[in-house]
């Protein structure tokens, strides 16, 4: 039977498309109704902030004005008859009184501007005394007579209107000092009405979050039923796919299997013939040099060839599975200790976490030695000299991790996707199949193998095994 047959055979699996659909046409509502809400509402917000705010200053500035008049103006001028501030004990008598003033007051900052020079007389902070004012808006409303007030914020809206709960939210505010006929003084007063705007900011939030809540737990509640019908529809798609995949793989295996039954035959007696009489022409008394060595690269060749061919009937039988128990750390350790004299004729340093521990599990030990030293072998071919490898095996979810990483060359990136692929190889005298065959015997074993590589750097090579063989 044809694989591509097969595929033709499986209908498409279409997206369950209607849910998902109404699942973003309700997000896209939920956006289109919050967004305006949220806005509606910190405008709302930031009106009746500013409209406290002005009233508390305009409070602030009676109570200064009042504070001034009646515990300096008077005083100073009954006693020197003018204001003036250079003078030690009018500028001490200002601070005390001002303190006073503003003593439970909130405030970041007290200036007092001289109107007629514009110079700052005196101030909470010292380095600002006798500075020249900017005449902004404020102060020139000041001079008129008029309170004016702003609401400064460290941190832009992020998004429209909608401030953000953080940052400092400040109120700068110009106050004229009244005298019987004219303006005698303008304060500038920063307030900090952080913990009141915050105050505000988070009542909008909250009214708008369970507001959000709401909507975003349908929205949510929708969209886990459509992930639920996706996922099992796409698991279905990936069992199907999966079964065609392996009905595909088991066709071209049954045919290749038919065809190496009869070739192999056709193959290997001739190879023994002509093995056996390479090795006799090489014995025979009269051959010269050239004759012995002639027979000596087709002995050799014979022998290669009759290797892969082995290996090649390896690979399309299948495996029959030999299960008992046993201890993984037994055959790690007897394959490293097999290699151990290429290993230490490289100078490889071999790095584990097997001391004193035991690993059991069912699987064909046979089989398992056989993947475990095809991979050992391939990192040791992969360190052209002083290197290290190193085996962890650890333990998650009823399972067992095997890791064999070493310090080698690596695999291009080119050819790490090809590493499985029957028959691929990098290698001069390598047949392309052990990678093949031992995803084949670990797969057998219903486990994982992973492989990861960086060129120059080294390569890793993952396993993943059930304690016990499911059957």
């Amino acid at each position: 039977m044809s694989p591509y047959r097969i595929k033709k055979n499986i209908p498409e699996v279409k997206p369950f498309r209607l849910a998902k659909y109404f699942a973003v046409t309700s997000f896209i509502v939920i956006i289109a109704i919050s967004i305006p809400f949220a806005v509606f509402i910190s405008q709302k917000a930031k009106e009746d902030l500013i409209d406290n705010s002005q009233k508390y200053v305009r409070e602030i500035a009676e109570n200064i004005n009042h504070q001034l008049f009646i515990n300096f103006y008077f005083p100073v001028l009954y006693d020197y008859g003018e204001i003036k501030l250079s003078l030690k004990p009018q500028m001490e008598l200002l601070d005390k009184v001002v303190k006073n003033a503003i003593e439970s007051l909130n405030l970041d900052l007290f200036n007092l501007y001289s109107p007629e020079e514009g110079f700052i007389v005196y101030s909470t902070d010292p380095s600002l005394i006798k500075k020249k004012t900017e005449k902004t808006e404020g102060y020139l409303k000041a001079l008129k007579g008029e309170i004016s007030f702003e609401l400064i914020s460290d941190e832009k809206d992020f998004w429209g209107d909608i401030e953000g709960i953080g940052g400092q939210k400040k109120a700068s505010a110009y106050i004229p000092l009244k005298g019987p006929e004219t303006v005698t003084g303008i304060v500038e007063i920063v307030l900090d009405m952080t913990t009141q705007y915050n105050s505000i900011i988070k009542r909008q939030y909250t009214t708008f979050g369970v507001f959000a809540i709401i909507m975003f737990t349908i929205f949510f509640a929708m969209l886990l039923i459509v992930r639920k019908a996706e996922g099992i529809i796409e698991n279905r798609s990936i069992e199907q796919r999966k079964l065609v995949e392996q009905l595909n793989l088991a066709e071209r295996l049954a045919a290749l299997g038919e065809m190496v039954a009869g070739v192999s035959h056709e193959i290997k007696n001739p190879l023994g013939i002509i093995q056996s009489t390479s090795e006799l022409l090489n014995s025979m008394p009269n051959a010269d040099e050239t004759q012995k060595r002639l027979s000596g690269v087709i002995a050799e060749e014979s022998i290669r060839l009759n290797r892969i061919v082995t290996e090649f009937l390896d690979f399309a039988k299948p495996h029959e599975l030999n299960v008992h128990e046993f201890d993984l750390k037994e055959v790690i350790d007897k394959n490293i200790d097999f290699l151990r004299p290429e290993i230490e004729k490289k100078d490889i340093i071999v790095e584990s976490n097997l001391d004193g521990r035991s690993y059991m599990i069912e699987a064909d030990q046979d089989l398992l030695h056989r993947v475990l030293m095809n991979l050992i072998i391939n990192a040791i071919q992969a360190i052209p000299e002083s290197g290290k490898i190193i085996v962890h095996v650890g333990e998650e979810k009823g399972a067992y991790k095997i890791e064999i990483r070493d310090t080698g060359s690596g695999i291009s990136n080119e050819n790490i996707s090809k590493i499985f692929n029957p028959f691929f190889t990098t290698k001069e005298k390598g047949s392309g199949l052990g990678l093949p065959i031992v995803r084949k015997i670990i797969e057998g074993h219903g486990g994982t193998i992973d492989i990861e590589s960086r060129h120059g750097v080294g390569t890793g090579v993952t396993i993943r095994l059930n304690r016990k063989l499911r059957k």
